[in-house]
């Protein structure tokens, strides 16, 4: 068993289909897989083998996939890195997994920084300037010795790596097996229809496990075509799907609710014949609004970087507006309630899973496994009622969780950073609501007495530390924080207050 298996397999039996299209160029799946296989006999080369770890650092380009097959190819773990992390962020994901080898760019490899343990070799993808040390991507391909043949990997070896926050503090690593990433992803294909003449509008960041898995994986698997955006730019997208004769569109609710705040009339969608939304909740209205505009629902997904991500879904047979839907084959779903048990249909409480999906463990960190896995079950830190059919409704999110477009930030995370500015004395992280993202990053100081701090001097320090979307959109300078007897910080209070 070997994720790469299905590239090489395409590869065979349609090498010159297109794998991925990329601002005007070209990669076949001949092309691809043979690329991929010589990354991974580069790998072999330099000492890299079953089980080492392979940070790929980089933003949606073709050496995405390249490298990720490639590290497939020869048995190693995928480690996926935010491209919008920095020094800090970048430094705990490499040190956390071991990574011996980062692939990145040249603007990105000034926040990879020189002194983690276990990393021996920096590969730079693309054109730019390149650091003492490191070795071009193309460079490495071309220097290697033939290419890789396929390794035999167990169901329950570990393929990837995803950092998630999990349900409390820093990221953890999701270690996903090959028999998680095998059966989600042909769930994914199967549920959403993919077809080897379709062409998926890839603009989801490939780091995140949506558009990792459920797109540039299960794309491969039924040898459709990528197109593959560094971004979502609403109009070199919308511009694309007539060019590139885009079928398949994924988003999440953020882009969908910006579309519809567009005039659409000048573009040629007419190829597009399915969209899919994940990664939030789906407002019912926005579901509603473009079901009255276009005539198609928008299906949606729901899941977690420690399900692979797909576990339920609206809906092959009925959908239901305002509802994730239904488990897909092989996967349960329940609701507990506080003590851990089976809740009434109808109840809220926070929604578990099972199913071939569920990771294997967080990387290194048996207790948090224990906490996350424990009754047989993932507990997914999201509050949620079932209907009498199985029909699952997001109620709401982990009380202190921000869910800033899609993304996660845990708030405990952030308040690690604040807690270096040396006036702080005392802070406090919580989201507030954005009518776009729907969350936005706000945060309370406490300062040191006799000390000043201007919240632009918060703003400015987060740039510099941590991704944007983990940066505080709102500062608030105040006295004191409101503490239960215990002495806890009461957010809900902050969130009420508008503070």
């Amino acid at each position: 068993m070997n994720l790469a298996q299905y590239l090489v397999a395409q590869a065979k039996s349609a090498p010159e289909r297109p794998a991925i299209r990329f601002e005007g160029t070209t990669l076949t799946y001949a092309e691809l897989a043979r690329r991929a296989r010589r990354f991974g006999a580069a790998l072999a080369a330099a000492g890299i083998g079953k089980g080492d770890r392979v940070a790929i650092y980089l933003p949606n380009i073709p050496e995405f996939p390249v490298a990720y097959f490639g590290i497939q190819a020869i048995g190693a773990i995928s480690v996926s890195i935010n491209s919008v992390f920095k020094t800090e962020e970048v430094r705990f994901l490499l040190d956390d997994s071991g990574a011996r080898v980062v692939v990145t760019t040249a603007e990105l490899i000034g926040f990879v920084p020189a002194d983690c343990a276990a990393l021996e070799h920096r590969v730079i993808a693309g054109p730019g300037e390149r650091p003492a040390g490191s070795v071009g991507f193309d460079e490495w391909i071309d220097a290697a010795p033939g290419a890789a043949e396929l390794v035999d990997c167990a169901p329950d070896d570990p393929a990837a790596l995803l950092y998630s926050s999990g349900t409390t503090g820093f990221p953890k690593g999701v270690a996903l097996t090959q028999a998680n990433l095998h059966s989600n992803i042909a769930s994914a294909a199967k549920y959403s229809g993919y077809r080897a003449e379709d062409r998926l509008a890839g603009f989801l960041p490939l780091f995140h496990v949506y558009g990792q898995n459920y797109i540039m994986n299960a794309c491969v698997l039924a040898g459709a075509t990528l197109v593959l955006f560094r971004r979502f730019v609403p109009d070199a997208v919308l511009k694309a799907v007539a060019e590139e004769k885009i079928t398949l569109f994924f988003g999440v609710p953020t882009i969908f609710i910006g579309l519809l705040s567009l005039d659409l009339s000048g573009y040629d969608l007419a190829s597009l014949r399915y969209e899919m939304s994940a990664a939030a909740t789906m407002p019912e209205e926005i579901s509603r609004r473009w079901h009255e505009r276009f005539g198609r629902r928008i299906f949606e997904g729901y899941g977690l970087t420690e399900c692979s991500p797909f576990a339920c879904y609206n809906d092959l047979h009925e959908h239901r507006f305002g509802s994730v839907g239904r488990a897909i084959d092989g996967f349960e779903l329940a609701i507990f309630d506080e003590d851990d048990r089976v809740a009434p249909h109808g109840t809220w409480g926070e929604i578990v899973i099972r199913g071939p999906g569920v990771m294997k463990e967080y990387w290194g960190r048996p207790e948090d496994t224990a906490r996350a896995l424990r009754t047989g079950w993932l507990h997914s830190g999201d509050i949620g009622r079932m209907d009498d059919e199985g029909y699952v409704y997001i109620v709401d999110r982990v009380k202190d969780m921000i869910n800033v477009s899609g993304f996660k930030v845990w708030p405990a995370e952030v308040e690690q950073y604040l807690y270096r500015i040396p006036e702080v004395q005392e802070v406090a992280v919580y989201g507030v609501p954005h009518p776009v993202k729907g969350e936005q990053v706000a945060v309370a100081v406490v300062v040191k007495p006799g000390q000043t701090l201007a919240p632009e001097q918060v703003v400015e320090f987060c740039t510099r530390s941590i991704a944007s979307y983990k940066v505080p959109a709102q500062v608030d300078i105040v006295t004191e924080l409101p503490k239960s007897a215990t002495g806890k910080i009461l957010k809900r209070v902050l969130r009420a207050q508008g503070i």
